[in-house]
Order: C-alpha cells, then structure tokens, then sequence
C-alpha cells in the first residue's frame, strides 16, 4: 500500500446530540459531540466527521455551535457536512473552526457551488459527499441520492463522482444507503469504482461491523476509513483496529 490510512469516526448530528441510525433510518442517541470529539483524539482518530444529518432536509444551516465547541476540544482536522449549501454557509463552518466542509444535495443540485467553493478556500478544503444506493439500472449499477438518502436523483453515481473530480476536489466521500449502520461491511464495488474513476481519496463509509471490513475496503481503494456505530458503542477501538492493519502490511497514521 503506498498511501497511509487514516481513520475516521463519524459524529452524525441531530438536535445538537450524537446519533446513530440503520439505513438512514431508526435514529438512536449515542452522546454529546463534543465529549465523543475529546475521546476520539485521546483513542488516536487521525480525522473526525461532524455530519448535521437533518439539516438539509429541514432547510437550516449546520449547528455553528456545536461546530465551534468541537473545534476547542479536538486536536486532529475535522470535516462538517450538513446544510452547506453556497459559499458563505461553507464559511461560517470555517469560521467556527472547522477544517474542511463536506457538501452533498447541495452540490448536486448546483455543481457550480463546487467550483465557487474551491475557488473561494482551496481544494483542501472541499470534501463532496454522495449518497448511493444499488440500481441496476444505472451504468455504474448505483444511483445518487440526496436529502440524506431521502431523494432518488436518477443520476449514475459513478459518473457524478467523475464529474466532481473535474472540479479539483481531492476526497470524495461515497456512502452506500445499503451498508448504513448495518455492520455488513462496506459497499466495496462502488468504492473501487469511485477510485478508479477519479484522481481523489475515497472516503470508505456506511456498513463497518469488523475488523476486516476495514481492510476489504483499503484493498478496494479507499484511503480514509469513515465508521461510527462500531466506534461510538465500543465494539472496535481505534488502536485495536490501526494494529490490526499494521499487521496486515497497511500504513496507517
């Protein structure tokens, strides 16, 4: 492996709480953000995702608040995602203290947003979001979703994913509506398709419930390891899980 691995928990945000849900779906609360934040610095997360999941679908921006008090109690980059719809959303997250934000329904509805934003604060700080779920319809056989998985778009997933690496964005984030919170494992077909169509880091996310799935996905191509079920309710703990891959010949953080 030439790249190094990072690992990534994933705080989805819902009334200002930290919750968990199975396909998108039976939400159930798992903590305050800020104390899972302090935690996952202190059990050697190399990234954090702060994901404000009904913020888009309830028409509202990301919580600044919580963005702000996550960014005094961590120690590593975090990504927020959530209602960040045009340039000056994205820039009051950064200004609350947040490393990079993430976009998704917005970037779908209006590309442009994706090119304005990394015009306005560099790729580095653009990660776009996708939502797939499996149709074989489809060329890629996965079809885009948006409005937190909520919204069929008919648009080919793959094909989207190459489209926003025209735009320069270096890490696209796929989560498969299939492996959401159900600890099967990733969906590895579309990560290796995203990678293999496109210059950028593939964030594996959605279905983590082992320690091998984590290395299936690096073997597919994904660079960042995203999981929260298994982080939150300590059923695999981040050093375990870098041993783990070390011992398989992955360089991880």
């Amino acid at each position: 492996m030439s790249e190094t691995i990072s690992i990534m928990p994933c705080l989805d945000m819902r009334d200002g709480r930290v919750v968990k849900g199975v396909h998108f779906v039976d939400i159930q609360d798992a903590g305050d953000p800020v104390e899972c934040a302090r935690a996952y610095c202190e059990a050697g997360a190399d990234e954090l995702a702060l994901l404000d999941i009904t913020a888009t679908v309830e028409g509202r921006r990301t919580m600044l608040d919580v963005v702000r008090r996550v960014a005094e109690a961590t120690t590593i980059p975090f990504t927020v995602g959530g209602g960040i719809a045009d340039v000056a959303s994205a820039a009051a997250v950064l200004e609350a203290g947040a490393d990079r934000i993430s976009t998704s329904s917005a970037a779908f509805r209006k590309p442009q947003v994706i090119a304005e934003m990394v015009k306005e604060f560099g790729p580095d700080k653009v990660t776009v979001a996708i939502d797939v779920d499996r149709n074989p319809a489809m060329p890629s056989g996965y079809e885009v979703y948006i409005d937190g998985g909520r919204t069929a778009t008919g648009a080919d997933a793959v094909e989207w994913a190459k489209r926003v690496d025209s735009f320069g964005v270096p890490v696209i984030l796929p989560t498969s509506k299939a492996g959401d919170g159900a600890k099967t494992g990733y969906d590895l077909p579309v990560i290796r398709a995203m990678k293999e169509s496109t210059s950028a880091r593939i964030v594996a996310s959605g279905g983590a419930g082992e320690l091998s799935h984590f290395h299936d996905a690096v073997e597919a191509g994904a660079t960042i390891l995203l999981a929260a079920s298994v982080f939150h309710f300590h059923m695999i703990a981040i050093p375990d899980l870098k041993g783990y891959l070390r011992e398989r010949g992955v360089e991880v953080r």
